[in-house]
C-alpha cells in the first residue's frame, strides 16, 4: 500500500478516499477538517452530497461526503461521477481555444459565414458583426433563452443542435462586445461552430479532441443519465428539496449545460489551464489564450477600467472570501457546482453538490475551499474621492439588455434598481435584492464593501446614456417619466384583477351575482385564470415550456382575459352611472384591460410559454 502511494505522489495525482495521499499528521488533520466542515454544511443545508478536489502544486486531492442516492441510500464516493451545468462552458471555450491553436479558427472569425443556415438580426452588422469572441466572452447581444429552450421534456440526445433554436432571425440587443448579458444561446452557436469546423458532432469530437489528452477518460460531453439506455451506474442522483430525486434528462441547449464528470478529472483540468497549455511537450492551446480566460477585454466597461470584474473566453473574474479567481459556477437539474482556478498560486478547487436547494448557502463551501487551500486573502484597494459630478447619477436604471428577453416586460418592472450618493457611498438599491454600498476606487470605479477591487464602473454610452456596470450586467438609467407610466399600469391591473375578484366572491356568497350581471363574465374570466394551476403542480416543471394541457390552458384563459372585460363594460354601459358600485366595476375592468394591452404589446398575452 505504502508502494502504490509513493507512485501516486509521483505522478502528481492523489486522491485516496475523502483525505490528501499524504503522511503527514498536519495534512491529515487538515483533511479531516475540510471533510468535517463539509458535513456541517451540508447537513445545515439540506444537501443530499457533496464532492470535491483540491488542486495545489503537490498534487489532487478529492473527498465526498453524503449520498448518491436519497432513495437507494447510496453513498457518494470520491469518484462518482456528477453533473456540472454551465461549468462545460469553460469546456466549450477550452474546445474553441484549441481549434483557435490549431489555426482552424480565429476568435475574431464572424460566425455568420460559419453558421450560413443562421440568420442575424444585428443593427451593427456593417461595422459589428457577432465575433466567435463574443460567443465565448457573452457579448454577443443574443438572448439567454425562451422558456422552451431550458423546461421541457421534448428534447432528445440526439436533437440537432439547430433544431433547438428559434425559427427566424436571431436579434442582436445591443453592439456585439460592447456589454456582458449571460446567453446559453450564445455557447449553443458555439458548439454548432464546432461541429463546422470539425465535421462531426461536438460531443464525440470533444471527448476524443479534448478530454483524451488532457487525461479526463472518466468525462463526457454525451447524454448520460441514471436510468435508461444511457445509463451511468457512476453518475449520482439528482435532487430537490426534501431529498426529491430526478434524473438527468436531454437537454435542447446542451453545450450549455449538458456535461459528465468527475472530481479528479475537473482536477486534471485546473491543472491543464494554469499550465503551459502544452501536452507531452506539444502546444495543445496556446498559453496566451490560457492567460487571458477570465479577463473581459472588449466590453465598454472593460475599457472604463473595470478588468478584475467579468467573463472571458469561459471563465468569470470572481472576487469572493476576499480572493479573486477565475471560476465558472453551473446548475442543472438536480445539482450545483462551481470551479475557480487561482493561477497565480497554482491552486483551484472545484465542489459540486448533487442538490438543487433554492434555499441553500453554496457560497459556504467555497468558503471552506478557500481556507483548505490556504490562499492568502488579498487587500482591499484604497479608497478614493468621489469624481464631480457624482450627483448627477442619481436616479431610477434598468437592465440594459435583460438576460431574458422574452420577459423584458417584467425585468422592467420587477428588476429596476434606484441610485443615490449618500455623502460617502453610491447606493445601488435594487427592487428585488439587498442594497450594495459601494466605495469609491478611483475615477469612475467603485468597490462593493464585501469585494476586494472595483466592481462597478461608471460610464458614458455611445448614445449619451449613463451606464453602471458590474462586469455581469449593465444597468442603463431611464427618466422616472418613463417608468411611472408602466408603474401605474401594473398597479392599476393587478387592483382591478384583485377588486374583480373579491366582489365576485363577495356577490355569489350573497347570492346576488346573476347571469344579468355586467360582473359576471369578468369575475369568471379572472376566477379562470387560476384553472391551470392544478395542472402545472401535476406534471414537471421541466414540462414548463412545453405545450402541456397545463399550458394550453394557461393561453387560452389568458387570451380570453381582454374580451371578458370588453363584454363586462359592454353589458354595464346601461347601469345608472351614477351608482358608486357600477363606476368601481368599470374602473377595475378598464384598469385590467389597459394592463392586458401592454402585455400584449410585450408579447405576454395570451401567455405561450411554448413559444
Amino acid at each position: 500500500m505504502r508502494t502504490f502511494s509513493t507512485w501516486l505522489i509521483a505522478t502528481g495525482i492523489v486522491f485516496v478516499g475523502a483525505f490528501p495521499a499524504s503522511t503527514h499528521a498536519d495534512e491529515l488533520a487538515a483533511g479531516a477538517e475540510l471533510r468535517a466542515g463539509m458535513e456541517a454544511a451540508a447537513q445545515a443545508e439540506g444537501l443530499a452530497g457533496v464532492v470535491w478536489a483540491t488542486i495545489t502544486p503537490g498534487g489532487i486531492a478529492t473527498g465526498a461526503i453524503g449520498l448518491a442516492d436519497a432513495d437507494r441510500q447510496e453513498l457518494l464516493a470520491d469518484d462518482s461521477k456528477v453533473q456540472t451545468g454551465s461549468i462545460v462552458k469553460t469546456l466549450i471555450a477550452a474546445g474553441i481555444l484549441r481549434l483557435v491553436t490549431q489555426g482552424r479558427l480565429t476568435l475574431d472569425s464572424p460566425v455568420a459565414p460559419l453558421l450560413p443556415g443562421l440568420a442575424f438580426d444585428n443593427t451593427w452588422e456593417a461595422s459589428h458583426p457577432v465575433l466567435v469572441r463574443h460567443l465565448l466572452d457573452h457579448t454577443s447581444g443574443l438572448d439567454d433563452a425562451r422558456l422552451w429552450q431550458v423546461f421541457s421534456l421534448d428534447a432528445g440526445p440526439d436533437t440537432p443542435l439547430s433544431a433547438s433554436l428559434q425559427r427566424g432571425p436571431l436579434r442582436i440587443r445591443n453592439r456585439p462586445g460592447s456589454r456582458i448579458s449571460y446567453s446559453n444561446l450564445g455557447y449553443t452557436l458555439l458548439g454548432m461552430v464546432i461541429e463546422h469546423v470539425a465535421g462531426e458532432r461536438y460531443e464525440p469530437y470533444l471527448d476524443a479532441h479534448l478530454l483524451h489528452p488532457i487525461g479526463m477518460r472518466q468525462s463526457t460531453f454525451q447524454f448520460v443519465s441514471q436510468e435508461g439506455p444511457h445509463a451511468d451506474s457512476r453518475l449520482a442522483m439528482g435532487h430537490f428539496e426534501n431529498g426529491a430525486t430526478q434524473r438527468a434528462v436531454p437537454l435542447h441547449l446542451r453545450p450549455a449545460g449538458q456535461f459528465s464528470t468527475t472530481a479528479s478529472d475537473m482536477g486534471r483540468f485546473a491543472r491543464f489551464l494554469m499550465g503551459n497549455g502544452e501536452i507531452d511537450g506539444k502546444p495543445f492551446i496556446a498559453s496566451g489564450l490560457l492567460r487571458a480566460m477570465g479577463r473581459p477585454t472588449t466590453t465598454d466597461a472593460a475599457l472604463a477600467g473595470l478588468v478584475d470584474a467579468g467573463y472571458g473566453l469561459g471563465l468569470n473574474s470572481r472576487d469572493r472570501h476576499g480572493v479573486i479567481g477565475n471560476c465558472h459556477i453551473g446548475t442543472t437539474v438536480g445539482f450545483r457546482a462551481n470551479f475557480c482556478i487561482f493561477p497565480d498560486t497554482g491552486k483551484a478547487f472545484f465542489v459540486a453538490m448533487n442538490a438543487d436547494i433554492e434555499t441553500a448557502d453554496y457560497d459556504r463551501f467555497d468558503a471552506l475551499l478557500i481556507r483548505e487551500l490556504g490562499i492568502a486573502a488579498a487587500a482591499p484597494s484604497p479608497d478614493a474621492a468621489p469624481p464631480s459630478g457624482i450627483d448627477d447619477w442619481r436616479g431610477v436604471y434598468v437592465l440594459a439588455p435583460g438576460r431574458t428577453e422574452s420577459f423584458a416586460y417584467l425585468d422592467r418592472i420587477l428588476n429596476f434598481a434606484t441610485v443615490r450618493w449618500d455623502g460617502q457611498r453610491l447606493q445601488l438599491n435594487p427592487f428585488q435584492g439587498a442594497t450594495r454600498s459601494l466605495l469609491p476606487a478611483g475615477g469612475w470605479l467603485f468597490r462593493a464593501e464585501d469585494r476586494t477591487r472595483p466592481s462597478h464602473v461608471l460610464h458614458v454610452s455611445d448614445d449619451a446614456r449613463r451606464i453602471i456596470a458590474d462586469g455581469f450586467r449593465s444597468y442603463e438609467q431611464v427618466g422616472l417619466l418613463r417608468m411611472l407610466p408602466l408603474w401605474l399600469s401594473f398597479a392599476a391591473g393587478v387592483l382591478g384583477l384583485a377588486y374583480l375578484l373579491l366582489i365576485g366572491i363577495l356577490r355569489m356568497l350573497r347570492r346576488r351575482l346573476r347571469a344579468s350581471d355586467p360582473l359576471l363574465a369578468a369575475f369568471l374570466a379572472v376566477v379562470a385564470l387560476f384553472l391551470p394551476i392544478p395542472l402545472f403542480l401535476g406534471q414537471s416543471f421541466l414540462q414548463l415550456g412545453d405545450l402541456t394541457p397545463a399550458s394550453a390552458l394557461l393561453a387560452l384563459v389568458t387570451g380570453m382575459l381582454p374580451f371578458a372585460m370588453l363584454f363586462g363594460l359592454w353589458r354595464s354601459s346601461g347601469r345608472d352611472a351614477a351608482d358608486r358600485s357600477v363606476r368601481r366595476e368599470r374602473l377595475a375592468m378598464l384598469g385590467v384591460l389597459q394592463w392586458v394591452a401592454v402585455l400584449a404589446v410585450w408579447g405576454l398575452v395570451p401567455l405561450r410559454l411554448w413559444v
